[in-house]
């Protein structure tokens, strides 16, 4: 997956553009952009919604909090319709993962579906104590897609106004969030998968945090509105000059049998090298799958 965008799961209108969206994947919310009062309503859009398009493109549903006492019948709600995964909001470390795992495995069996076969997607830095135990993601998980951050209510739990300087650039709390969560999927070897833009309008602004995402080693990103997913599949699609670059040195560390290093036009390339390359091609393979 390269792109992800949210969609609130109270406006079936904005879930059908979603869905005709270019986007690899939807992520149908329940928490942050339903207001309380609209939650059970959501709940009843969103299953429908999934069961009758799950088949086109994998959907999550972004449930609500283990804290917000909503968690249970959001999964009650949505896990008859055989959703792809959930999305795990304000996931305080490994252990809310295995927590969740539990509560999953009890609704797959109630609904006869596959004994983990839903996927958790967490957002692991939306508060100061998450944020902290990022550290802590060490192993992988069977259920785990990815992982990804978020900067607006971590803001809000630390008491910061802003998550971005005058020149747009992300603050240092919010830059350190990102590189955790960018290290702990690299150490669980898992898809790191960045946070949302959040001016929409902003075309320039995207692109360009798009580009810095991939250099950095993520591998996707979330999106807020259907405009944003063509910037974001071409940032983080591997480029035929970057994959014939990568069958190059593939070809030439097998020529050279168990060689740490070898020679090509522009300079010398060492096993690390490799690793990259044989990931982008793995990663180019997926898409030309999918395409």
């Amino acid at each position: 997956m390269r792109s992800l965008l949210f969609v609130p799961g109270d406006s079936p209108k904005k879930l059908a553009k979603g869905l005709a969206s270019a986007a690899d994947v939807l992520i149908v919310d329940l928490e942050d952009s339903v207001a309380p009062a609209a939650k059970a309503a959501a709940r009843a859009i969103a299953t429908d919604f999934v069961g009758e398009s799950g088949a086109k493109k994998p959907i999550f549903v972004r449930v609500n909090a283990l804290d917000s006492g909503l968690i249970e019948d959001d999964l009650a709600a949505v896990m008859p319709s055989r959703l792809y995964g959930i999305m795990l909001p304000k996931a305080a470390g490994p252990a809310a993962v295995d927590q969740v795992s539990t509560m999953l495995r009890v609704h797959e069996a109630a609904n006869g579906i596959g004994d983990g076969a839903t996927k958790i997607l967490p957002i692991i830095t939306e508060t100061a104590a998450a944020t902290l135990l990022a550290a802590t993601w060490r192993s992988s998980h069977p259920r785990l897609a990815g992982r990804t951050w978020g900067a607006e209510d971590l803001s809000a739990d630390i008491g910061a106004t802003a998550t971005r300087d005058a020149a747009g650039q992300l603050t240092e709390p919010y830059r350190l969030a990102r590189s955790l969560t960018l290290l702990a999927a690299a150490a669980c070897e898992t898809a790191a998968i960045d946070t949302v833009f959040v001016d929409f309008a902003d075309r320039d602004g995207l692109v360009r945090e798009c580009a810095d995402a991939a250099r950095d080693g993520f591998t996707a990103k979330m999106a807020i509105h259907p405009a944003q997913i063509d910037a974001i599949n071409a940032a983080f699609t591997p480029s035929a000059v970057d994959i014939a670059r990568a069958k190059e040195i593939v070809a030439a560390f097998a020529a050279a049998g168990g060689a740490g290093v070898v020679a090509m036009a522009g300079g010398m390339v060492d096993r690390p090298h490799l690793r990259l390359a044989e990931r982008l091609l793995a990663r180019a393979a997926l898409w030309s799958q999918r395409l």
